[in-house]
């Protein structure tokens, strides 16, 4: 045997081999509730055969073998009987299920035979996971032998996408549901009406698309940077015929994935008035255009003329035939009622059905359609803004503004689907520091905040908890103009948010997700037509470390496999000019001194990660005061100065207007702030030992924080809400503190937390604060 061909297996075999033992989860997303890796491995040839017992078996199998051909070159047999048994089998057999979860399924994996057992649904899921471990082990064409047993923590796993705002063709949609039916997402929440689009066609109101589906022009700029913002002068818009829906729903069947629309109602609702402005309220209303610009509208649906209701039904009634799902979904949020107050159909409406306010006016118009929809046979789902005014009986709660939303719902026994913008589940939220990122909406939307979130509060009640449907993530398009904006938001929180909708809590494991199998997954897709976010450095933060002795060592690892890192310790933009990093390296630091350490990722297709700064410092102990002073305990002065920044540094307290005691780090507890301004807080910190501590600033936007009049962290400039760390030795006692703050708008996010020797990281209390 040729020795060079020897040796190349004997690597592969090895370096599989450590996959397998390092990974108990086998490179597969999301993790399975329980698997048994075994020693050995399916070996899949041109003597390989797929087999299966029921028509949607054989559906199942045919997506495989068009995969195994693709991938392999190699056209597997394909039948229900054999005459002579092959030398291997895959066997699809949904026949033998009995699992009364619908979504379970059994893979059993040894040297000759795969045999997948479930519904149709669960032989879909078995094949999905068959899938990832075939093509985490590609270049070998060797499958871990393994045994698992799998099924869903929650049955609702959905993902979301706008249209309205931007409009996206069938054939992103299809490459969409592909994406969700890889990580076993079961429902696609399509959200079709809106303010700035109405994208589906009703035959019985054809302005809604000739009219409503094209706005003359659409803003240009964020309005979260404040920079200059201005109109592009383009006429846009879009909608789907009735074929193309069907062409959608029929297609996501095929992926086991229900697609629920959303008919927005009663608010966002300016494209459907544009189009039929007899819909609006009082006698002569309008005119209405469709908007142009992002934000929330006071013109909404008339709830007083029973037209609305008319058109309303109308238009159900031709989505329902569209969408066989169980589920319509008919928005109910951010529908200001200003107009409601002096339109005197609503106040009619108001006075004949005894309703309280406006705020009951909407629960009418709500259980209106509700009712209506369930004579159909269907269920409405809205957003948490229908608990206002009272819930309708049999609808389901979409908890978007946080979770108590859910939990109210919840505690009424009515079915919740928790989407939490806090929890990172708006996939417009930015992914790492703004200033680092492509233009989105703001907000912190990092993978690791999503993968902590337990959809299941834990303060809510176990003989409740049963409410909790699911979880979703949304992906509204303000700001994402491309398909490849969307797969770089998607990709690869997409994957996250696959495990904690599939996986059970004591399965979940965050470092094996986010540094082992994560980066086998973007490997697969950076070989593919798919854009994605590349993640930092492995081992890199943006933080600053102050160093023990004179020497700091970094231990890398890409964020993909088979993508390189490259640093710097100058200052300068790492890139492929740079030291390309082959091993754990040290950087020495003087004495009182500061060493920059930069690292990025780079692909081998190109693309690039953010850039990781970490600061070095090699700081003496910061003594603490001994001047005697008596001290106020409980407080620090603060300064709040009206203005506009773009650093704290330019935040003058001469000119502040107001001046006091906050018990706290916040600008919570300042009263009477304007929309741009700044705050200093002053004063000392007491320490209890003589330790190393890591302080955590968290801004949107700029912030700094000084001890003992030294720059511990700069989280400065304008940005989304993102936080930066850093270690400092203190002895035991009063150390000067001072953090600045600015905020430029609409967001306003201050938080200063410490960490100390028992690991706990706490926002800094009253108690230790002094003044």
């Amino acid at each position: 045997m040729n020795l060079k061909y020897l040796f190349s297996v004997l690597l592969t075999l090895v370096s599989t081999l450590t996959f397998a033992q390092t990974d108990p989860n086998l490179g597969i997303i999301p993790a399975p509730q329980n698997i048994l890796i075994k020693s050995g491995y399916f070996m899949l040839t041109e003597k390989t055969a797929l087999q299966y017992e029921t028509d949607d078996d054989r559906k199942t199998a045919e997506l495989f073998k068009t995969l195994v051909k693709d991938k392999q070159g190699i056209d597997l047999v394909l039948a229900k009987n054999f005459i002579q048994a092959p030398e291997s089998i895959i066997s699809f057999n949904s026949a033998q299920s009995q699992d009364t979860n619908s979504e379970a399924y059994t893979l059993n994996i040894d040297s000759k035979n795969i045999l997948i057992k479930g519904s149709g649904r669960g032989v879909f899921y078995a094949m999905q996971t068959l899938t990832q471990l075939y093509l985490n082990n590609l270049e070998n064409h060797q499958i871990p032998q393994c045994n698992i047993q799998d099924k869903p923590r929650y049955a609702y796993r959905g993902l979301h996408l706008d249209v309205c705002r931007h409009f996206f063709p069938v054939d992103f949609i299809k490459k969409y549901i592909d994406l969700m039916a890889a990580y076993k997402l079961n429902t696609f929440h399509w959200h079709l009406t809106d303010d700035q689009g109405w994208r589906i066609d009703i035959k019985k109101y054809p302005k809604l698309t000739s009219v409503g589906a094209y706005r003359d022009q659409t803003l240009i700029g964020n309005y979260h940077d404040r920079m200059p913002q201005w109109f592009d002068g383009n006429k846009y818009g879009g909608y789907y015929t009735q074929e193309e829906i069907k062409e959608v729903v029929a297609y996501a069947q095929t992926k086991y994935i229900t697609v629920i629309p959303e008919i927005e109602m009663p608010g966002h609702a300016l494209a459907a008035l544009a189009a039929y402005p007899e819909l609006g309220c009082g006698d002569d209303p309008g005119p209405y255009k469709v908007a142009e610009k992002w934000g929330v509208f006071p013109e909404i649906f008339c709830a007083g003329k029973d037209h609305t209701f008319d058109f309303m039904e109308d238009v159900l009634t031709e989505v329902m035939d569209l969408f066989p799902s169980k589920y319509i979904h008919i928005g109910g949020d951010e529908a200001p009622k200003t107009v409601w107050k002096t339109c005197p159909y609503c106040q009619r409406r108001i006075k004949k059905e005894h309703l309280k306010n406006e705020d009951g006016l909407q629960s009418y118009f709500i259980h209106r359609i509700e009712k209506f929809v369930n004579k159909k046979g269907r269920s409405i789902i809205g957003w948490d803004e229908i608990l206002d005014g009272g819930l309708a009986p049999n609808a389901t709660v979409m908890s978007w503004r946080g979770v108590s939303g859910g939990i109210t719902a919840a505690k009424q026994n009515h079915q919740v689907i928790m989407t939490p913008s806090t929890a990172g589940l708006y996939l417009d939220h930015t992914q790492g520091r703004s200033d680092q990122e492509p233009v989105g909406i703001g907000g912190d939307g990092r993978i690791a905040k999503i993968y902590a979130y337990d959809p299941t509060p834990e303060d809510l009640p176990i003989n409740q908890q049963q409410y909790i449907l699911g979880v979703q993530a949304n992906m509204w398009t303000e700001y994402l103009t491309t398909t490849n904006k969307i797969e770089y938001m998607l990709l690869p929180r997409l994957m996250a948010v696959s495990e904690i909708a599939w996986t059970n809590l004591d399965k979940k494991d965050f470092k094996n997700f986010n540094e082992i199998r994560v980066p086998r997954h973007l490997a697969l897709l950076d070989k593919t037509q798919t854009f994605y976010r590349v993640p930092e450095v492995i081992g890199a933060k943006d933080t600053s470390i102050n160093v023990a002795g004179n020497a700091y060592t970094f231990n890398f690892k890409p964020s993909v496999n088979g993508a390189k890192i490259y640093y710097t310790i100058d200052g300068y933009e790492p890139n492929e000019t740079t030291t390309l990093y082959t091993g754990p390296f040290t950087v020495n630091v003087p004495s009182r001194e500061m060493r920059p350490v930069k690292a990025r990722v780079i692909t081998p297709s190109g693309k690039r990660s953010a850039v990781t700064t970490t600061l070095l410092f090699n700081r003496d102990t910061l003594k603490a005061d001994t001047t005697g002073n008596n001290k106020n305990q409980g407080a620090l002065k603060y300064y709040y100065v009206p203005g506009k920044f773009k650093s704290t540094l330019e935040i003058d307290t001469n000119l502040a207007i107001k001046k006091g005691l906050a018990s706290q780090i916040s600008f919570n507890k300042v009263s009477g702030k304007a929309r741009e301004y700044g705050i200093v807080f002053t004063g000392y910190i007491n320490i209890n030992e003589n330790a190393d501590f890591e302080f955590s600033l968290y801004s949107d936007d700029g912030s700094r924080l000084y001890i003992d009049d030294e720059l511990i962290i700069d989280n400065d400039g304008k940005h989304a809400r993102f936080e930066r760390s850093a270690g400092v030795v203190l002895q035991a006692g009063l150390h000067k503190i001072k953090v600045l703050y600015f905020d430029d708008g609409p967001g306003s996010t201050l938080q200063v937390s410490v960490k100390g020797t028992d690991g706990k990281k706490i926002e800094i209390p009253s108690v230790m604060l002094y003044n």
